[in-house]
This record gives structure tokens, sequence and C-alpha cells, in this order.
């Protein structure tokens, strides 16, 4: 019998076990739109040798009577064309299965991956391999069957170049939460010099936000910003720091729970631009506008004036990480209205000012090594598993009442030749508990996807008007969700 890898699931993935549900399935996808249809043949054999570089994608999830692991399997992956609806559940407590799925439609490759095996980041990575391998395969042109890669049954090493070797492989055993805050208070001088030098390098360097290596914080308002990327968890106190109610939106819940999804494109330059005239990061002004078009479309948000966003901020730029696991931590920032300048760049001045010093090494190694002795604390090791999800279920129920949405702007992506000039946008959404949304940027195309568990969008009607009504052109596409919209969805297809 063969004796299988195995490792514990990190910090941040415990999470999404005790918090998945029929409405938020914990699952996000990313997507690259080619400039012609897919070849579900050639993005096969691009998978098949994508998959053999991410050890990590190999893993199926498994429960013990303490904790997860995650464990490495034979298992190989199947493209498909996409029939289900987006963010379906990926994760199936009965079932042996891998943790992600890479399906097709028309043009798009998407990438769906269940938030306990990998973050934003990490996705990203082997979309961006996956993607070029596609595209080398595909500007190669028909080749004999028998010559192909892999055919006779040797190890698929399809669409590799010779730059790919020194790429690092994304091993299943990686854990940036243990290498960098479980080691002894003797060890933290000797990172921390170093830490400052990258954070002060971060504030000013506007490099690629896709990078192999640590990628640069970015915090100021350029198209390389990459503040946040990952999911969105957050172990803190049930209420919010300031002590005030937070606004939360609600709404008419879709009819089988699926995520209601509406994409939103526009130039980034123009965006970028609105951005920089307040002097803040994208991110924060985009978080402002959302908070706007909340309080326009709720009617003034009733006597919970306040609103919070929970904001994840990639762990990579401070701590020098390529493990593909999940490495990340979360911001919250809010605005209270009424209590001051409620003008727009007011907003996301104050959001700004609220959100810098927490992302600094110090601040964010504070608060990442009191989660993991949380996690650590002798008492909590020796509960049963079935108890630690209830427990981590109750905490994430609180924080989620300390919120009314979320973001996640993975920045700009640049993918490697031929692939960055075959793609055109990028899509990145999440399934949702809450409204929120997610952005990407990539040839010079910023596409910012709103996802929510209902069926409302007048949230999203108020941003593009906002947008619109400052000199952004934005098209608008949604997914039909309702049993109206699916109905005609399917005479459309018959007609």
């Amino acid at each position: 019998m063969t004796r299988r890898a195995w490792v514990r699931l990190d910090n941040a993935s415990n999470i999404f076990l005790a918090a998945r549900s029929t409405v938020d399935p914990k699952v996000f996808r990313l997507s690259a739109e080619l400039d012609h249809e897919v070849d579900p043949l050639l993005l096969q054999e691009a998978l098949d040798a994508t998959y053999d570089r991410y050890p990590l994608y190999h893993a199926v999830l498994r429960s013990g009577v303490f904790w997860y692991y995650l464990q490495d399997s034979d298992l190989r992956p199947l493209v498909a064309a996409e029939t289900q609806h987006t963010c379906a559940p990926v994760y199936q407590a009965d079932r042996r299965n891998l943790l992600f799925r890479v399906v097709h439609h028309h043009r798009r490759i998407s990438l769906e991956v269940f938030h306990a095996l990998s973050d934003g980041t990490g996705a990203l990575w082997f979309l961006s391999d996956l993607v070029a391998a596609y595209v080398r395969l595909w500007e190669a042109g028909p080749a004999d069957e028998e010559a192909r890669p892999g055919a006779s049954g040797q190890e698929a090493d399809a669409g590799r170049s010779a730059s790919d070797a020194a790429e690092p492989t994304h091993e299943l055993a990686a854990d940036s939460f243990a290498h960098y805050f479980r080691r002894r208070r003797r060890d933290r001088r000797a990172r921390r010099g170093d830490r400052r030098a990258r954070g002060r390098r971060a504030a000013t360097d506007s490099g690629s936000a896709f990078s192999r290596e640590a990628a640069p914080a970015a915090l100021a308002a350029e198209e390389g910003v990459r503040p946040d990327s990952g999911v969105l968890w957050r172990l803190d106190r049930f209420r919010p720091p300031s002590g005030r109610r937070v606004h939360r939106v609600g709404g008419t819940r879709t009819p089988d729970n699926r995520t209601r999804a509406v994409e939103l494109t526009m130039p980034v330059s123009e965006a970028l631009a609105l951005a920089r005239a307040e002097g803040v990061t994208l991110t924060m002004y985009l978080t402002a506008l959302f908070f706007e078009s909340i309080r326009l479309s709720s009617g003034g948000l009733g006597k919970t004036r306040t609103l919070a966003a929970s904001v994840p901020v990639n762990l990579r730029q401070f701590f020098p990480s390529t493990s593909a696991r999940n490495f990340f931590a979360t911001i919250r920032v809010e605005h209270t209205y009424g209590d001051g300048a409620d003008d727009l760049g007011s907003v996301c001045r104050g959001l700004e000012s609220q959100f810098r010093p927490k992302v600094t090494p110090e601040a964010l190694e504070r608060k990442l090594r009191r989660f993991i002795r949380f996690e650590r604390a002798p008492a909590l090791r020796i509960v049963p598993r079935p108890l630690k999800d209830a427990i981590l279920r109750l905490i994430n129920w609180g924080s989620n009442r300390g919120l009314s949405v979320a973001v996640s702007n993975l920045g700009r992506v640049n993918l490697p030749e031929p692939a960055d000039s075959r793609v055109g946008r990028m899509l990145f959404h999440v399934s949702a508990v809450r409204p929120q949304f997610c952005a990407v940027t990539h040839a010079g195309v910023l596409a910012v996807t709103f996802t929510s568990p209902f069926t409302e969008t007048d949230h999203i009607r108020e941003f593009a008007r906002l947008l619109t009504a400052r000199g952004v052109a934005v098209t608008v596409a949604a997914a039909r969700v309702t049993e109206e919209e699916l109905a005609e969805q399917e005479q459309e297809q018959t007609s």
C-alpha cells in the first residue's frame, strides 16, 4: 500500500470548512478570455502539463479526529464544458475529489477553486501557467496525435518552454504561516530589519502585480497595486472596533442559492485617474464608491449608518513565499455617514488612512501571531474536530455581523508571452454570503465583478452610474438567476 503525503490545513484554511454553506460554498473563480474559441483537447493537454507542476493541486481533503488535512492523490483532472452555475460547490465531504475544476465556455477558460486549497494569488499562478501552456499548443498548430506529448502514456509536458524548468514546483507541504509566524522570539529581530526595508520599498515601487517572488505592496494609487488577493476571513472580536452597529445589506435570496454575478468592464486608465486625483489606491476608491452605491440604493441606510468592508492582503508582499497555499490576512475599514464629510473624496481618503497603518509588516505580524496563538492553544488542540468547527462557525458568524460588504483586488496581471497578447479580459469573483466585488486588470481593462446571494442589483446599478457620471465608460453583463430570467434564457437558446 502506497503511503500518501499529507499536511494539516494552514491557519487561513480551517475557517472555510466550518463556514461553508449552501449559500456560500467558499469557491472562487478566475477566468481568461482568449481571442479564439477554446479547443477542449488542447486545453486538456495543457492542464495535464500544468497539473504535474502543482503537487498541491493533487490534494484531496480528509478529516481526522482533531483536524482536517490535505492528502496527496493519484486523481487526474478533466476539463469540461461549463454547465453548472458559477462557483458551484467543489468540495464534497462524502467524496474523495480534487478541490478545483477547469471549465471552458466559448472563448473563456475558467478555474474554480475551493478556498481551503489555495488563495487568489496561488490560483492565479496556476491559471497563468495553464493559459500559457494552452496558447503555446494552439499556436503550434495541428499535430499528429501520436506525436503529441503524453499520447503514448508518457508523462505529459505539453506546453512547457525551456524557461519553465526554473519555475518553482508548488508542493503540498509548504505552509508560509508556520514558516513565518511560529518561529521563536529570538528569530524575529533578524527578520524585522529586512521587512522594514521591504515595506519602505513597497510603498513606492510600481512594479507588476503578478510575480513568482514577493510582489511589491505598491500602496500608492497605481495600476500595479495589488494590496489584496485571496479570500475573506477574519478571526477577531465580534463587535466592530468603533462599537457602532454596522449596516447589513439584505435582499431576496436567489431561488436555488446560486451566486448572482454581474460583470462591469471599464478602461483601467480612467478608473485609475479618479483614484489618483484623490490621492488613494484604486482599491480604496472603489470601496468608497461601493459604500456610496449602497447608501444611495438603500435610500439612506436608516438607523445603521456605518458601512464596513473586509479587504484581503497578500502576505507574500512582505514575507516572501512561493507557496500556492493560502497566505493572506484581511483588513477591516469602515465609514459612518453623518459623522463628518460624506463626499466620495473624503470617504475614500478616510478609508485609505485606516488601511495604510494596518498593512505594515509589523502590524501584520502582530495580527497573524495572535491568530496562530489562538489556533495552537493547548486547550483548543485537544478539542475534537466537530466542536472546533462549531467554535469557528460561531466566530465567523460574529465577524460577519461586523461587516457590510467585502472587496478584493488582484491588481494588474501580466501573463507570459505569447499568452499575454492572446488574452483580453481576465475576471475574478467569489461565492458570496454578502454583497461584494472582486477586481482584476489585464490588457488595460479593469473587470469588477459583483457577487451576491440576493437577486437585487440596485447597488450595482448605482455603482455603474457613479462611474459613468465621472466619465468612465462602463459595460455591464449579468448572469441570470431568477426563474423568469432562466426561462427567458432557455427560450432564447431554443428559438
